[in-house]
């Protein structure tokens, strides 16, 4: 064996390749990030968005599947709502009174409420009574404060939970967690596309994109501008789908009742103590076991008087008037969600002394309370009506849309004769300033005490793909 030494003038060591600039690693943790999210999450996100495009109309479908029930071709004066309510009692005597929609315009029917045992939380029994004949329309099962009807609540828990129950409510709270970030990253990749693009080409829009692409770059421009003009709807239904969610939405609760953003209840109690009587959240949880009553049956004489000193205190339009059990609690009229209408104030009343209890005013509520009534309303397609749920149901067609292109990007990333594409390279959290990395772990951490379904997997995600590959440097062989 011979070894040859090089007689040549040794080189002077060049210098250390100079670290990316902390924006471009940034770029590099992101897209990494979104394309992980988009891979592992976008399954829960479709099913969602499925689910949610169901949802979307259902209020205009079930007030076509329901109309028998909804409404009457009766004319005539309508008879007074005490009436009604004893037309109801008579179909079902075997039922306690719990609360009474009444019809708010002509060809509408009443609906009283009835609490059933045999029913499931914040179900109640509603029968349907014509106004004019006082006769009974039919009867339905009513879910919630919001009054749907069994097709629509069928939907509903479909979206909400898969009909799992429980343990079905953590893919729609992982979903709702998950939405903001996918869409804010995909929203960073994208301006940072077009900035690109502009000081190559001179040309693309963010809203745009760039004319004249073709094959993946096709496919990553509809994404792009699609997910684009849809963020700030994808932001809204994240953040006020989660407070419905099991965590996360507890964490909300909490968070509003110690900065003092819970919402204002009128008191119904004759006696000077507070009963509440629920918020935008309220359901009707709590069944009696049947049967009429005497405070129940003295209160139904004094309906029409307590909604007519409700009326004349500004509660009015499309009301329900909460029945009082016993002589120590007044009647509650309290503004339904109906479409179009901004407000929901409450009054509590006692008739018999045409006195009122207590006015709840929903001009006196705090911001942070308005807000959040108006957004639950328009993530259920009740605060404008029709064109609410048109919007609705557009925004999770465009998600879809959203969720098939980048699907298909992802596998039109693959090499030939792979079966996936292949993903962005790992490690860039690594190549961070060390307080910045740190300070991203920490954020990971925060959001993971208030939104445990997206924090507790980010940490996980960034702390192993650090983690991993010095893993696998240490393992290679040392030459």
């Amino acid at each position: 064996m011979s070894i040859s030494v090089s007689s040549a003038t040794p080189k002077t060591p060049s210098a250390p390749p100079r670290s990316a600039p902390v924006s471009t690693v940034l770029h590099r943790l992101v897209r990494r990030l979104h394309f992980y999210a988009g891979v592992l999450v976008a399954p829960f996100l479709l099913v969602a968005a499925v689910t949610g495009a169901l949802y979307s109309v259902s209020p205009t479908v079930e007030n076509l599947v329901y109309r028998a029930q909804l409404h009457t071709d009766s004319t005539g004066s309508a008879a007074s709502l005490a009436a009604q309510v004893r037309a109801a009692q008579a179909v079902r005597p075997d039922l306690h009174l719990s609360g009474v929609w009444p019809a708010t315009n002509p060809g509408d029917t009443t609906r009283v409420l009835f609490d059933d045992p045999s029913l499931g939380a914040s179900e109640r029994l509603a029968v349907f009574i014509d106004p004019v004949t006082t006769q009974s329309r039919g009867q339905l099962v009513s879910y919630g404060s919001s009054g749907a009807l069994p097709l629509r609540t069928w939907i509903d828990r479909l979206h909400r939970d898969l009909h799992l129950g429980d343990p079905g409510r953590l893919y729609s709270e992982l979903a709702a967690s998950w939405l903001w970030l996918v869409a804010l990253g995909g929203l960073t990749l994208w301006v940072m596309q077009i900035r690109k693009r502009r000081r190559a080409t001179g040309r693309g829009s963010l809203l745009r994109g760039s004319p004249g692409a073709r094959g993946r770059a096709a496919t990553v421009n509809r994404h792009g501008v699609i997910g684009a003009w849809i963020v700030v709807a994808l932001l809204f239904l994240s953040a006020t789908g989660l407070t419905w969610s099991t965590y996360a939405g507890q964490h909300v609760t909490d968070l509003r009742s110690t900065l003092g953003w819970t919402t204002p209840t009128a008191d119904a109690s004759l006696t000077g103590g507070q009963a509440p009587t629920g918020g935008e959240h309220a359901e009707h949880g709590g069944h009696d076991m049947g049967g009429h009553s005497d405070a129940t049956v003295d209160a139904v004489a004094g309906i029409d008087g307590a909604v007519g000193i409700a009326r004349a205190n500004g509660v009015d339009g499309a009301v329900e008037v909460t029945v009082p059990t016993d002589d120590a609690t007044a009647f509650t009229v309290a503004q339904r969600r109906v479409p179009w209408r901004a407000s929901t104030s409450s009054i509590t009343v006692d008739p018999s002394r045409d006195a009122v209890v207590d006015l709840n005013r929903f001009a006196d509520w705090p911001l942070a309370a308005k807000l959040s009534t108006w957004g639950i309303t328009l993530h259920m397609g009740l605060l404008f009506g029709l064109p609410n749920q048109v919007l609705l149901l557009t925004v999770m067609l465009a998600l879809i849309t959203l969720i098939v292109l980048g699907y298909r990007s992802w596998w039109q990333r693959r090499a030939r004769d792979a079966r996936a594409g292949t993903a962005p390279a790992r490690g860039a959290l690594r190549d961070l300033p060390l307080p910045l990395a740190a300070g991203i772990l920490v954020v990971a951490a925060a959001v993971g005490w208030l939104l445990p379904l997206l924090g507790w997997p980010l940490l996980a995600f960034l702390v192993i793909d650090t983690v991993l590959p010095r893993v696998r440097e240490a393992a290679l062989p040392k030459s």
